[in-house]
C-alpha cells in the first residue's frame, strides 16, 4: 500500500484550490528561481561570480530530485492504489507528472547552455485558458507557457506505472560513453558528420519511420536542441529541433549531406539488408526545399519520434514541450515539422500532440 509520507505527498500536491501544500510550493519556488536566475550558470570556477553558478547547480539538483519524488508517486499511486481512488485521482497526478517532466528537462537544459538574452515569454492569456492548482501554475513558467492547445490530452484509459526520464542530449553522449544515447560519437574531422553506433541504431530502428538516419543532420548540426526520452528498457524516444531552420538546411545540404554521400557512397547499399539500402539511398536523395513564407512565418524545424512501446502520449508531450520550450527560451516564434502525407503513423504521432 502507499507509505503515510507518500499520501502526505499527494495531500500536499492538491492542498486547496488557491493555497499549495509544502511540496508543491517547493517546486514552484525552485523553478521559478531557477528561470530567473539561469544566467549564472556556465560560470568559470574562478569568476567572481562563480558562487552563483555553484549555487544555481545546487537549487537545480534538488529541483530534480523533488521531480523524481513525485513521478515516483505517479508510479506508485498505479501499482497500489485502489481502483476506485486510482481513477478519481489518476488523471490529476498524470498531468502533474508529465509537467514535471518537461520541467525537469527544460532545467537541465538551462544548465547547459549559456543563453546570453532574458528567457522570452508569450503574451499573458485569459484566466480561462489556463488550468489552476500546481499544474497551471508550472504551466505558466514554460516559456511556452501560453500554447494552451499543448496542455489539453486526455489521460491514457488504462494508466500505466511506467517510470519515464526526460534530459537533454548531455556532453557525455558525444564522445561514446555510456549505456544509452551515449553511443553517438561526433567525428568533426570528418566534416562535422555524426556517426550513430550499431546499439544506438538498433534502438532508434524502432521508433517509427524515424530510424538513426534522419537524427544525424541534428546530432551534428543542432545537438543543443536534442531531448532523450528513456524507459527502463533504455532510449524509447527523442526530440530535436534547429532554432534557424534556414541555415540549419543550407548547412546540412552544403556540407553534412555530401559528407554522408561520400562516406556511404550508393554501391554500398547493394546486396545487403533492406534496411541498409533504404538508409543509404535516403542519404542520396535530394531533400525537398522549404518554402520562404514557410521558414519566415516558422523559423524552427522541430522533429519527433518515440519507439512503439511509448503508448503514454503523456510521455510524448511532454517531450514536445521541453523541446518547444528551450527553442522559445531562445527566441522562436515559431515552428513547423517535415513529414511525408503518406506517412500515416507520423501525421497520426503529430496531431495526437495537437
Amino acid at each position: 500500500p502507499l507509505t503515510l509520507e507518500e499520501v502526505r505527498m499527494l495531500v500536499e500536491l492538491f492542498y486547496l484550490p488557491y493555497h499549495h501544500g509544502a511540496l508543491a510550493r517547493e517546486l514552484l519556488e525552485h523553478f521559478r528561481w531557477l528561470r530567473a536566475n539561469s544566467l549564472s550558470v556556465g560560470v568559470p570556477a574562478a569568476a567572481p561570480d562563480a558562487c552563483g553558478g555553484t549555487r544555481w547547480r545546487g537549487r537545480a539538483q534538488s529541483f530534480q530530485r523533488l521531480c523524481a519524488r513525485t513521478c515516483r508517486l505517479h508510479s506508485r499511486l498505479v501499482s497500489t492504489a485502489g481502483r476506485a481512488l486510482l481513477y478519481d485521482l489518476h488523471p490529476y497526478l498524470w498531468d502533474i507528472r508529465n509537467m514535471l517532466l518537461a520541467a525537469s528537462a527544460f532545467v537541465l537544459w538551462l544548465g547547459c547552455q549559456s543563453i546570453t538574452a532574458p528567457i522570452l515569454l508569450g503574451r499573458d492569456t485569459e484566466p480561462w485558458a489556463r488550468r489552476g492548482g500546481l499544474f497551471g501554475e508550472l504551466q505558466a513558467l514554460l516559456p511556452v507557457g501560453n500554447s494552451c492547445d499543448l496542455f489539453y490530452h486526455p489521460p491514457p484509459l488504462f494508466p500505466s506505472s511506467q517510470l519515464y526520464l526526460l534530459r537533454p542530449l548531455l556532453p557525455l553522449d558525444k564522445v561514446g560513453a555510456g549505456w544509452s544515447l551515449g553511443a553517438v560519437r561526433l567525428d568533426h574531422e570528418g566534416g562535422g558528420c555524426s556517426e550513430v553506433s550499431q546499439g544506438f541504431q538498433a534502438q532508434l530502428s524502432r521508433v517509427p519511420t524515424l530510424p538513426g538516419r534522419l537524427l544525424g543532420s541534428f546530432l551534428s548540426l543542432s545537438p543543443e536542441y536534442t531531448f532523450v526520452l528513456e524507459d527502463e528498457g533504455g532510449p524509447c524516444g527523442y526530440a530535436a529541433g534547429a532554432l534557424h531552420a534556414e541555415g540549419f538546411l543550407q548547412q546540412r545540404d552544403s556540407s553534412w549531406l555530401p559528407a554522408i554521400r561520400h562516406k556511404y557512397p550508393p554501391e554500398l547499399g547493394t546486396g545487403g539488408p533492406a534496411l541498409g539500402q533504404e538508409a543509404v539511398l535516403f542519404f542520396h536523395a535530394e531533400p525537398l526545399a522549404v518554402p520562404q513564407p514557410v521558414l519566415r512565418r516558422f523559423p524552427s524545424l522541430v522533429q519527433l519520434g518515440t519507439a512503439p512501446r511509448v503508448l503514454d502520449v503523456g510521455a510524448s508531450r511532454s517531450l514536445a514541450l521541453c523541446l518547444l520550450s528551450a527553442l522559445r527560451a531562445n527566441g522562436s516564434r515559431g515552428v513547423f515539422c517535415q513529414v511525408s502525407d503518406t506517412d500515416r503513423q507520423q501525421l497520426s504521432f503529430y496531431s495526437k500532440l495537437g
